[in-house]
C-alpha cells in the first residue's frame, strides 16, 4: 500500500497533533497492521504495538486490554462497517484518531484490487463526533486540514480549500 506514496503532509500533521496531546513514552496500541507511521511514532519515543490485520468489525479482542494508555487509529475507521463496536470495546482511556472527511465533489475511495483498501465511511465531522460520543468518548481537541494535489482541474482546485482530514483527541467518559 505504501510502495509508491508517502503522505508527508498527513504524517507531519498527525505527528504534531499526537505530540501535542500524548507525551512520549506512552504505551500505544495502533489499530491496523505495522505501517510507516508506526515507526515514526517509535522514533519519537512512543512504545507502539499494532494489531495484526484482524477484521475489527468482528474481532475486537485486541482493544479489550488495559495494558495500553492510548489507542491510535489513523485512517482506520472509514474502512469498518461498524466502527461503533471497536470504539465501545477500547479499554484505554485515550484515543487519537484521524479520518478522511467526506468530499461533496468526490466519491468514496475504493481500491479495485484490495478489498481491505476501501472506504465504507467518509465522515462529516459532526458524524464522527457523534460516533465518538455514542461510544463513550469525550472530544478534547480536534483539527482539520486540506490535502492539495498538484494536478490541473476543478477537483484539485477544490482540494486546496476543502478540509480532507479530521484528527481527534478524545478521552473515555
Amino acid at each position: 500500500m505504501y510502495e509508491n506514496t508517502y503522505p508527508e503532509k498527513r504524517y507531519s500533521k498527525t505527528l504534531q497533533f499526537l505530540l501535542s496531546n500524548v507525551q512520549p513514552p506512552a504505551k500505544i496500541l495502533d489499530l491496523g497492521v505495522e505501517n510507516p507511521f508506526s515507526e515514526i511514532m517509535r522514533k519519537n519515543g512512543y512504545h507502539v504495538s499494532n494489531t495484526t490485520g484482524e477484521d475489527l468489525d468482528l474481532v475486537t479482542d485486541a482493544v479489550k486490554t488495559s495494558k495500553y494508555e492510548v489507542v491510535t487509529a489513523f485512517e482506520i475507521f472509514e474502512h469498518l462497517l461498524a466502527p461503533l463496536n471497536v470504539l465501545k470495546d477500547i479499554q484505554a482511556t485515550k484515543l487519537v484518531t484521524t479520518v478522511p472527511l467526506k468530499l461533496w465533489f468526490s466519491p468514496a475511495y475504493q481500491s479495485k484490487t484490495d478489498k481491505w483498501d476501501r472506504h465504507y465511511h467518509e465522515f462529516e465531522d459532526w458524524q464522527f463526533d457523534w460516533l465518538l460520543e455514542k461510544s463513550g468518548w469525550h472530544i478534547k481537541e480536534s483539527i482539520k486540514w486540506n490535502n492539495p494535489v498538484n494536478k490541473i482541474g476543478i477537483r484539485p482546485i477544490l482540494r486546496k480549500f476543502t478540509p480532507r482530514y479530521y484528527a481527534v483527541y478524545a478521552e473515555r467518559i
